[in-house]
């Protein structure tokens, strides 16, 4: 499909969208602790966000190759899984694990999509040390992005940041198109040998962008339940996104 390109009103929609999504995150992120579920956390996510008025975005979303449609409102993922975790009754958190919170919204019609990784309590400095780095990966990519330059040279630029930190890349999932839909085009992969590749950036493009770096190798497999990604050597993974807008101003970031 070709890039939507959002107008002035739509940024202006998404921006407000950006600041509710972050702020649901923040609540999450608070709750989190050792001794609550995830389907806990869940529940607390989707009351939060019906009760600003808007929907989340990923409940009862069917993506393409998904079996039934996704069962909660934001995906948790604990430690070696590294996206789309459903929430369970029977996953209970505990001290020194880490979790990838990734929620998106629906308001006023379109759609918003973050994620942050988060400590249960103490971790160890090896679990840290990922999830900075995984945040840092997260910065350089949208510090990379310029009007004319090209969607590959946020892959460049993450990949050269990671190798030397000898994390994996996980290649097969990336950042996409968002705002009418929830995956939109283009497709924004995390790696990237060379600048200059995949579509030019123009002003009105909403796109997450979204790195995951594994403290192990980069190789990933699907869980049994069909959305959950683990690492393939069960070694610890995290993830954070960001919805930005290429605006006459530059780059915003607009789920701050």
């Amino acid at each position: 499909m070709p890039i939507i390109i959002k107008s002035p009103k739509e940024i202006e929609i998404l921006r407000e969208g950006g600041k509710r999504l972050s702020h649901v995150l923040d609540v999450a992120e608070k709750a989190v602790r050792p001794g609550i579920t995830t389907k806990e956390l869940d529940e607390i996510v989707y009351k939060t966000v019906i009760e600003m008025g808007d929907k989340p975005a990923f409940l009862n979303y069917q993506p393409y190759g998904a079996d039934f449609p996704y069962p909660g409102s934001i995906c948790l993922s604990v430690n070696d899984e590294i996206v789309h975790g459903l929430p369970k009754k029977s996953r209970v958190l505990a001290e020194g694990d880490i979790i990838g919170l990734d929620m998106g919204i629906i308001h006023e019609g379109l759609i918003t999509d973050s994620a942050r990784t988060v400590a249960v309590g103490e971790i160890s400095e090896k679990a840290q040390k990922l999830m900075d780095a995984t945040k840092k990966a997260l910065e350089i990519g949208i510090d990379a992005i310029r009007i004319g330059g090209h969607v590959g040279d946020v892959g460049y630029a993450i990949e050269k940041f990671a190798r030397p930190l000898k994390y994996g890349i996980v290649k097969e999932l990336g950042g996409h198109g968002v705002g009418r839909e929830v995956h939109e085009d283009p497709y924004i992969p995390n790696f990237g040998t060379k600048k200059g590749m995949g579509a030019k950036w123009k002003v009105g493009m909403v796109v997450a962008i979204e790195p995951m770096l594994n403290e192990g190798k980069r190789g990933i497999v699907l869980d049994r339940d069909g959305y959950t990604y683990r690492t393939a050597d069960r070694s610890l993974s995290a993830h954070f996104e960001h919805t930005i807008a290429i605006t006459k101003d530059g780059v915003e970031i607009l789920t701050k």
